[in-house]
């Protein structure tokens, strides 16, 4: 299935955005689903954008508002990613122009968004590198796409005696379905211990692989200690073993490209609100023998091929596994997110990130008392700290007067903070739209903060 193309709209108090199909103005009532080749003014089809923080940082209308007085500095990324004014004007023209529901209804409108839809899924395979659309299920996030596999995969191939391997350094989402399923399978969870540096331990994760082992559940980078760990590797180790692999990519699909076909991974789930796209979206990968296994999850319209009193047969996979209306309109505005991302050299993006979170490193080290918790080499840009005296609520507080916001607390990861002794912390997630003056305004604000006590 082709992407189809798309209408910009013009940012509230502009005018309209001419139609790059025709270049006139926009014809009413009508709209078309977005495209990358129009995801950003100075792309080009078969071209990308040249990638600067500045040129992003224009597609941000939040990034230019103030908070307590002062430019805000969203440094909580790893928590939910801000919207380009792309997705958000994608979103406004869909309802105001197509809403409807799809894939049952013989007027335009449901067509329109039946073809919105469907290319949100096209838009998902590709930017994986999966094999097919047919490959992908919408879900309203990592969670529930964990979930999903847990009670529909788990419940048919977990049993007495089985174990699920999962790295101390797993987001709760990627824990708590699991011993839940076990629990009710007599399965076990069986933690994978992880080095010093916040690397999964190896050596350990070999020795724990036996026949025994039916799933791994690991998550492609740390949201909490921004280690990347060797999927590819470790998904290579237990297939040898017969078992499948989930990967957790919520925290890596914004920061680096991802092949699902290269990883080998049975699962691969993300969240549309982190990669610059609606919450309450996101996806999951299955390949395409292990999903023609699963069975429903949730009974409902969309689901289901014929229904009656005695008996019922369902649709086919994916939408066997969507019931009831999906989020229509999460589907439009992830595939905007993700025409726009992919609109810019998405290796430059990496290299960019990866300059900026070694600067931030630098400098906070300069700050007394300040512990950056994990230091394994491959890394993503989160930067997890605990600062002597001050508790990491009071530095979050500290930080938001001065318009700064970072995350405060366990971060959904208990066991991956306890391997280091502490139970909350705080953590500033950088992204692609962050610059250098602002990690130096969090580490003067940080200076003050020790300076006061």
């Amino acid at each position: 299935m082709t992407t189809p193309d798309v209408t910009r709209s013009g940012w509230p108090g502009t005018p309209p955005a001419p139609d790059p199909l025709t270049g006139g103005a926009p014809s009413a009532g009508s709209f078309t689903t977005p495209s990358a080749a129009t995801a950003h003014p100075s792309g080009l089809p078969g071209q990308r954008a040249a990638f600067s923080p500045e040129l992003v940082r224009a597609d941000f209308p939040i990034l230019h508002r103030t908070v307590n007085g002062h430019p805000l500095v969203w440094l909580d990324n790893g928590a939910t990613t801000q919207k380009p004014r792309q997705v958000i004007e994608t979103l406004a023209a869909f309802y105001g122009s197509a809403n409807s529901n799809i894939h049952r209804g013989a007027h335009t409108m449901a067509r329109e968004a039946t073809e919105a839809y469907e290319g949100g899924r096209a838009a998902v395979a590709d930017f994986l590198g999966a094999p097919s659309p047919d490959s992908i299920v919408f879900a309203r996030g990592t969670t529930e796409a964990i979930n999903l596999v847990a009670q529909s995969w788990g419940r048919a191939n977990l049993g007495p005696g089985d174990d699920i391997l999962v790295p101390v350094l797993e987001h709760h989402s990627n824990i708590v379905p699991w011993q839940m399923v076990a629990k009710e399978t007599r399965a076990r969870v069986v933690p994978v211990p992880l080095r010093p540096d916040g690397q999964i331990d190896l050596d350990a994760y070999a020795d724990l692989l036996s026949m025994r082992t039916q799933l791994v559940a690991i998550s492609h980078a740390s949201n909490v200690l921004g280690t990347v760990p060797p999927v590819r590797e470790m998904t290579a180790l237990a297939h040898r073993y017969g078992a499948k692999v989930l990967v957790d990519g919520a925290q890596a699909v914004a920061h680096f490209p991802v092949d699902v076909q290269d990883l080998d991974a049975d699962f691969y789930v993300f969240s549309g609100h982190k990669l610059f796209a609606p919450t309450g979206i996101g996806a999951l990968y299955a390949k395409p023998d292990v999903l023609a296994g699963m069975a429903p999850w949730q009974g409902g319209g969309n689901m289901i091929d014929s229904v009656g009193f005695n008996g019922t047969t369902f649709a086919p996979v994916p939408h066997l596994l969507e019931a009831g209306t999906g989020h229509i309109s999460g589907v439009v505005g992830l595939l905007s997110a993700l025409n726009w991302l992919t609109s810019f050299d998405r290796d430059a993006i990496a290299a960019y990130e990866t300059s900026l979170m070694e600067y931030a490193q630098q400098a906070l080290a300069g700050v007394p008392g300040l512990e950056l918790l994990g230091s394994a080499p491959d890394r993503i840009a989160v930067l997890t700290f605990t600062l002597a005296g001050h508790d990491p609520s009071d530095i979050a507080a500290w930080l938001d007067r001065d318009g700064i916001a970072v995350r405060a607390g366990h971060h959904c990861a208990q066991p991956a903070l306890g391997h280091y002794g502490v139970q909350s912390a705080a953590r500033a997630s950088l992204a692609l739209y962050n610059t250098a003056e602002e990690v130096d305004k969090l580490v003067a604000s940080l200076h003050r903060l020790h300076e006061s006590a």
